[in-house]
């Protein structure tokens, strides 16, 4: 397929209009536009990080897990740590990002500078052309008319008459009609071929102009997708960076050991190894202490009345009773 160039499309067949260049300068503005905004866009998100950047390394810096002890604090101070390394690194994004905002906006600038010069010559060629084409228009109208006076001086000259003075008067006329003809037809030329010139100037000044403006749009779009590019490539980092920080705290979580923590926690503070001994009761008026009897209830117990426990026979299938005496009882069976 043939590559499409702006000298070959962007002609107009009325000599003084300029709808290509016209169309071809609203492009370049509206590309040095998009410069623009994507320059914009990229010092806002720049602002976006810095500002996460300098609350996530606040974060960092708070409280979290001071006690805390052993592995599981080792863990949470690598936390803290890599928190406060993410953070550094999103402040570099930061800077990075504005680094290449200002290649966009130097970029930017200098297209601007070098389309102006380019700008400033067109536009005196458009009124130089313009200005001649109506010379050159005017000189047209003139040698047109002056062609008429002449034509009908000779027709006033040839027609017959008797009067001598008249005659010389009608030919004087006719010769004074035909000299203004030829003055109006040397200028007419003469314009006509200024024109021309300036056509031919013209024309090579737009071919340069659009060569040029199609190598500023070449670059300009190869500039802009180039800095998206490295925009994404610089996130992508940040990402992969992130996680390489992240994953300091996932290997420190790794080591942590449950119980290690529980042993030392239990050798730096352990208080006894042995229990309080129970609290007994102790009746006020005998004095005696049981070991094992409940405390008294606030409500004197039942008054029942029962005999002796049965004495055990043969018959009881060897089964044995535990007495309140016997050393070995108790209410709980474990």
């Amino acid at each position: 397929m043939k590559n499409l160039h702006y000298k070959d499309f962007f002609w107009n067949s009325d000599l003084t209009c300029t709808g290509g260049y016209d169309a071809i300068i609203q492009y370049l503005n509206d590309g040095k536009r998009v410069c623009k905004e994507v320059e914009e866009f990229m010092k806002a998100r720049a602002s976006i990080e810095e500002k996460y950047a300098k609350d996530l390394l606040g974060l960092s810096k708070k409280v979290c897990g001071h006690n805390e002890m052993n592995s599981l604090k080792r863990s949470l101070d690598v936390f803290k740590l890599q928190t406060e390394h993410v953070s550094l690194s999103h402040l570099q994004l930061a800077q990075n990002m504005r680094d290449e905002a200002k290649k966009l906006e130097d970029f930017r600038e200098k297209q601007k500078e070098a389309r102006k010069k380019i700008e400033q010559q067109m536009d005196a060629l458009h009124k130089q052309k313009a200005s001649q084409f109506k010379k050159t228009m005017d000189s047209k109208k003139t040698y047109d008319q002056k062609c008429r006076d002449k034509e009908e001086a000779d027709q006033n000259m040839n027609r017959n008459t008797n009067n001598t003075k008249h005659m010389e008067k009608l030919y004087s006329k006719a010769q004074q009609a035909k000299q203004n003809a030829d003055e109006a037809d040397r200028l007419y030329q003469q314009n006509v071929a200024t024109m021309g010139k300036t056509r031919d100037d013209w024309m090579k000044e737009h071919i340069k102009a659009c060569e040029m403006f199609e190598k500023q749009s070449v670059e300009r779009i190869n500039f802009l997708r180039n800095t998206v590019w490295t925009h994404l490539n610089q996130l992508s980092q940040q990402c992969v960076t992130s996680d390489e920080l992240y994953e300091e705290v996932r290997k420190s979580l790794e080591q942590c050991n449950i119980q290690e923590d529980l042993e030392h926690f239990v050798n730096l503070r352990r208080t006894g190894d042995k229990p309080p001994a129970a609290v007994v009761y102790e009746n006020f008026y005998s004095g005696q202490k049981s070991p094992t009897a409940a405390p008294p209830s606030r409500l004197p117990p039942p008054i029942t009345r029962r005999g002796p426990l049965p004495e055990p026979t043969q018959n009881s299938r060897d089964t044995l009773y535990s007495t309140v005496q016997d050393a070995g009882y108790s209410l709980i069976q474990y």
